[in-house]
Order: structure tokens, then C-alpha cells, then sequence
């Protein structure tokens, strides 16, 4: 198997992992990856080069980016688009976007965009990349892989959508820290089904599918120690990783990152799930949240979020991403 696979966030907990299983068992894929900062100063990006070190053959690339800022999303789909054309790069086979933010203790940041940064990292500027690169997959097309979470469900999730980008303050900072979350998590989902129905009815598109993988309750993710209440990170560290295997009786959704990363590697590449589209819990396909399956607002959701974008005729493969 030819081809490249762009990776959001790839120095993240679980984004190390996919990358390390993606080396191993995918050689001949090249994979570029993007992180907030390059530089080793960064323990997680030196986490990461270490783990690239370890397949001195691998076709591998890190990029910086900063998906808080969409012109530098732009800029940088501009630059892979142009090195894609000039061969320096295979064509696509796939995009996970594996990037992610919250903030459980603080009121909402707005980005120099406008936007919350939750639902600006986590779904506006994978959308502006995503359609941003959609030509630049290759003949046999492949898949975009997006990242949900059981946080979708609960009914209380808003589908307003001008609170979903710029969301209020209130006094419970974690309770609506974690709805931010949530709504990035509901709109990451129902846009997923907007693009894989407006991907199918496009002649030169429809051989790209997309997903999105519910990777789990990651007991041992740095994210339970980012922007995060004091005490969480000692509820990691005592009871949810020591006691995962009783704790999983109990909800068996909780793993560690290693094994979401496996997950989320195989539904990216591996042939078996070729064609693979919808919602899927680890590597299951799986029934998403009613509301989000709501085709209204899925369309309704997919207009907006190309505006957020910043998404025009000019800049996207899929004519069908601006509406009239």
C-alpha cells in the first residue's frame, strides 16, 4: 500500500501511538505528521521523534500547526496541496484528525478567529483542512478519519448554532467546560455524516469515505492532566489506571491510549476496513446519538461550519461545500 496519511495532533497520547503502529505495519505509507510545536523542548513531540527514531526507513515528516489559528489551517493545506502536485509527497489515503482541545476550568477562549478554541481545534479547523484537501486523495480515493466520544450523547448537548462557536460564561467552569466538549463532539459527528452523504454524490469524489471512531475512555491520556480540575489527575493516577480491569466491569468503553491508537491505525489503513463509513465504537460499527443522525441539522451544521472555515468555491474539491 502506497500513499500518504496526514495526522493532526500526532504527538498527542493516543496520535503517538497510531503513529507508532502505523510505521510497523504500513511501511510504504508516508506519513506527515503535524504538532502544535516542533521543537524537543516539547516532551510530547520528543515522544514522538523517539518513537519515529525507532524505523530509521520511515517516510515521515512533522509540521508545525496550530489549528487555534485557520490561517495558518490555510496556509498549510495550501503548502501540503502544492507538495502533493510537485510529488514530494504521495498522494493521500487518508487524514485523521486526531487534534484536541478543552478547557474544564476556565471560561470560554476565544480564539483570534472568533471561536470558542474547543469547538475551533476540535471541529472548525479539521473541517477547513479536511476540505482543503480533498483533491489532493488519490484515484482509489480512501478515508478521513474523525474523533468522537460518548460525551455526544447526553440530551443536553446545544444545537444552537451560534452558541456552539461562541459559547457564554458561567460560574460551573467544569460542568461547562465538559458541554463544550461535548457539542465539538456531537458537530464533529453529525458533520461527518453531511461529508460522507456530499462525498458520495460527487463523481470525482465519491471513492473518499468518512468516519468517526469513538476510541474510548482513555484511562491514562495526558488529557486527564490538561485543563483539568487538581483533582482529576490524582483520580487518574490511584484509581482509574491501577483499577482498570474491576473499573471496566463497570463501563467497558475505558482502555488505554495504546490500544485507541491501534484502533484508530487499522480503521485509518488497514484493507479490512476499506469503503468504511458512519460511526464506530473502537473498530464496531456502532448507532451514533439520535440527534446527531438528524439530517436537517446535519445540513445545517455542514453549511455553517464551511462559513467558519472559511471555505469558498476557490479553496475546496467539493462543490457541494458551499452552499448558493
Amino acid at each position: 500500500m502506497a500513499g500518504s496519511v496526514l495526522v493532526t495532533g500526532a504527538n498527542g497520547s493516543l496520535g503517538v501511538h497510531a503513529v507508532d503502529y502505523i510505521l510497523r505495519h504500513y511501511p510504504d505509507i508516508t506519513a506527515i505528521l503535524t504538532v502544535r510545536n516542533t521543537s524537543d523542548a516539547d516532551a510530547n513531540t520528543k515522544t514522538l521523534r523517539d518513537t519515529i527514531a525507532r524505523y530509521p526507513g520511515a517516510k515521515v515528516s512533522i509540521h508545525q500547526l496550530d489549528l487555534a489559528s485557520l490561517t495558518a489551517v490555510h496556509e498549510f493545506a495550501g503548502k501540503i496541496t502544492q507538495d502533493i502536485t510537485n510529488k514530494v509527497y504521495p498522494p493521500l489515503s487518508a487524514i485523521v484528525a486526531n487534534a484536541f482541545y478543552w478547557n474544564l476550568v476556565a471560561d470560554p477562549e476565544i480564539t483570534s478567529d472568533g471561536y470558542d478554541k474547543t469547538i475551533q481545534v476540535c471541529h472548525v479547523a479539521h473541517v477547513a483542512l479536511i476540505l482543503r484537501l480533498l483533491g489532493s486523495f488519490g484515484p482509489n480515493g480512501g478515508r478521513v478519519v474523525l474523533f468522537t466520544s460518548d460525551a455526544h450523547w447526553p440530551g443536553q448537548n446545544s444545537y444552537d448554532l451560534e452558541l456552539l462557536v461562541k459559547p457564554k460564561p458561567g460560574a460551573d467552569k467544569l460542568g461547562l467546560g465538559f458541554l463544550r466538549y461535548a457539542n465539538a463532539k456531537l458537530a464533529t459527528v453529525s458533520w461527518m455524516y453531511a461529508l460522507d452523504r456530499h462525498l458520495q454524490k460527487d463523481a470525482n469524489l465519491s471513492k473518499i469515505t468518512a468516519l468517526a471512531i469513538n476510541p474510548g475512555n482513555l484511562v491514562d491520556s495526558r488529557a486527564l492532566r490538561t485543563n483539568t480540575p487538581g483533582m482529576l489527575p490524582y483520580v487518574q493516577k490511584f484509581i482509574l489506571k491501577p483499577l482498570l480491569p474491576l473499573m471496566r466491569l463497570r463501563d467497558p468503553l475505558l482502555r488505554r491510549v495504546s490500544a485507541g491508537g491501534v484502533d484508530v491505525a487499522k480503521i485509518a489503513l488497514d484493507p479490512e476496513y476499506a469503503g468504511a463509513r458512519g460511526y464506530y465504537t473502537f473498530l464496531k460499527k456502532d448507532e451514533s446519538s439520535p440527534e446527531s443522525r438528524e439530517g436537517k441539522k446535519q445540513e445545517a451544521l455542514w453549511v455553517r461550519s464551511a462559513q467558519w472555515a472559511g471555505i469558498t468555491r476557490e479553496n475546496t474539491s467539493l462543490a457541494s461545500a458551499v452552499g448558493d
